[in-house]
C-alpha cells in the first residue's frame, strides 16, 4: 500500500547508509573552513587526526554538539508532551546528517521549501515530505510523479492556495502520466501575510477544485503564523491566535470532504510560537497535528533567543545557542574601532548583527560596551572593545537568525565544547544549498 504523510509508515525516515557515506568524501578546496592538514583526507580520517579548533582559520563558523544535542532532544520532548507531531523545516540546515539527528529523535518527516531540496532529501533517502509551498513547475512535477510511482514507502505533501493553482497542478500531473496522486494541503494565508488563500471561504472553494482533480488528494491544511507577526507583544500574540482559529475553522468545514484512508494533517508553527499552534490545534478532532520549526536545532543568540515560546513561560529548558562565529581582528584604525575578517559573506545579519562573547583564551565580552555595529562583505565593525580585543586576537561571536548562517558554509566544524579553553573537532557537518 502507497504510504500517505500521515500515516507512521515503518523503517527509517532516512537512508543512513547515504548519510554515513559522507565520512568517505574527500577534503579539499571546496571547504573554506578547513586548514591546509585536513586536504586530501577524508572526513573520517581527518577527524581520526583529533583536530583542534586552534588549527583552523578565520573566518570560521561552528556547531557546539552538546548544544545541538539539547535541542534536539528538548523539541522532541515538548513536542511529546504537547500531543503533536513534528516535520522539521528541513532548510534551515540543508544538513542530511542533521535531519537524521532529528528523525532518529522521533520527528515525524521533514519539511522542505523547493524543487532542489527536494532532490536533495530525496537523494539521501527522506521518506516523508513536507513541502511548505506549491510546485507547479511541469519538470519538477514529472520528477515527482517519478519518484512516487518508484516507491510506495515515499510520502509526500504540499500546498495549494487558488483553484488556477489546483487546474495547473493537475494539468502536469496527467502530462507526466503521474502513477499516484498527489497529496496536497489548501494553504491560508493572512492579511498582508505571505501565500496562502485569503479567507475562509476561498479556502473551501480551492479544497473543491482539489476534489475534482484526479492527479490530487486532499489531505488537510497548513499555513505559516510567522509571516503576521514578529514579537512576541500582545498585539502580535493575538494575530497569531487569530489566525490559528481561522485555521481550526477551516478544518472543521472540511471535516466531511477528507478521504477515509488516512487522518487529515493540519500544520503550522516555525520557531517563534509553536506553543500557540499546540494550544490552539492540538485538540483538533481526527487530525495529525504537524508543527514545522527548523531553526530550534541550532537556536541562536539573537531574535530567536528572544521569541522563543521557551523563554515565554512554554517550557522549562530554554534551546541553546549552538552556532558560534569566529573572526580575526586584523585591523584597529581607531581606540575604539577594530574590523573583524568575517562579513556579509560568512555570517548572517537579516534579523541582527552577531555579538561579541569571548576572546579565545582571553576575557569575556559578554555584558561589556563590545558591539558589533555594522558588516561588510568580509568585514565586521567591532566598537568599544578597546585593548580587549587586540589586533591578532579571535573573536567567538553569537548569531542571529540560523536560517541565514548554514549557507554560508558547505562544511560545518562541530566542537565537543565552544566555551572551553582548547575545543576539539568533533565532527564535520555537511551541507547541501
Amino acid at each position: 500500500m502507497d504510504q500517505t504523510f500521515a500515516s507512521t509508515g515503518t523503517g527509517p525516515g532516512i537512508d543512513a547508509d547515504k548519510v554515513a557515506a559522507l565520512a568517505d568524501e574527500v577534503l579539499d578546496w571546496r571547504f573554506k573552513a578547513l586548514p591546509d592538514a585536513a586536504r586530501g583526507l577524508t572526513v573520517r580520517d581527518y577527524l581520526a587526526t583529533g583536530p583542534t579548533l586552534a588549527g583552523f582559520g578565520t573566518p570560521l563558523l561552528t556547531l557546539d554538539a552538546a548544544a545541538v544535542g539539547h535541542n534536539v532532544r528538548t523539541m522532541a520532548d515538548w513536542c511529546a508532551k504537547a500531543g503533536v507531531a513534528l516535520a522539521p523545516h528541513g532548510k534551515t540546515t540543508m544538513a542530511p546528517a542533521l535531519w537524521q539527528a532529528q528523525l532518529d529523535a522521533g520527528s515525524h518527516g521533514i519539511t522542505l521549501a523547493n524543487l532542489p531540496q527536494l532532490r536533495v532529501a530525496r537523494a539521501f533517502g527522506v521518506r516523508r515530505i513536507l513541502l511548505a509551498n506549491t510546485l507547479l513547475d511541469p519538470a519538477g512535477l514529472r520528477w515527482l510523479a517519478a519518484e512516487l510511482a518508484a516507491d510506495p514507502a515515499f510520502a509526500f505533501v504540499s500546498w495549494v492556495d487558488s483553484v488556477e493553482s489546483v487546474r495547473l497542478m493537475d494539468e502536469a500531473l496527467r502530462a507526466a502520466g503521474a502513477e499516484r496522486p498527489v497529496e496536497v494541503l489548501i494553504e491560508l494565508g493572512g492579511p498582508g501575510g505571505r501565500t496562502g488563500v485569503r479567507g475562509v471561504d476561498a479556502a473551501v472553494d480551492v479544497a473543491a477544485a482539489v476534489l475534482r482533480a484526479p492527479t490530487l488528494r486532499l489531505a488537510g491544511i497548513g499555513g505559516y503564523e510567522g509571516a503576521l507577526a514578529h514579537d512576541a507583544t500582545d498585539p502580535g500574540l493575538a494575530a497569531v491566535r487569530g489566525y490559528l482559529r481561522d485555521l481550526a475553522d477551516l478544518h472543521g468545514r472540511l471535516s466531511a470532504a477528507y478521504a477515509d484512508d488516512a487522518p487529515p494533517v493540519v500544520t503550522a508553527g516555525g520557531s517563534a510560537y509553536f506553543d500557540l499552534v499546540a494550544e490552539e490545534l492540538a485538540a483538533l478532532p481526527e487530525a495529525v497535528v504537524v508543527l514545522r520549526s527548523g531553526a530550534y536545532i541550532a537556536h541562536d543568540d539573537g531574535f530567536y533567543r528572544g521569541i522563543s515560546p521557551l523563554v515565554r513561560g512554554a517550557g522549562d529548558a530554554p534551546f541553546r545557542g549552538a552556532l558560534h562565529g569566529w573572526a580575526r581582528v586584523v585591523s584597529r584604525p581607531e581606540p575604539q574601532l577594530a574590523l573583524l575578517d568575517a562579513g556579509k559573506r560568512d555570517l548572517p545579519f537579516d534579523e541582527g548583527l552577531p555579538e561579541p562573547q569571548l576572546v579565545r583564551g582571553g576575557p569575556a565580552l559578554s555584558g561589556t560596551a563590545a558591539r558589533i555595529t555594522a558588516l561588510n562583505d568580509q568585514h565586521a565593525f567591532l566598537r568599544d572593545a578597546g585593548d580587549l580585543a587586540p589586533v591578532g586576537a579571535v573573536l567567538r561571536l553569537g548569531i542571529s537568525h540560523p536560517c541565514t548562517a548554514f549557507d554560508k558554509w558547505a562544511l560545518i566544524p562541530v566542537l565537543d565544547d565552544a566555551s572551553a579553553a582548547e575545543p576539539k573537532v568533533a565532527g564535520l557537518v555537511r551541507t547541501f544549498f
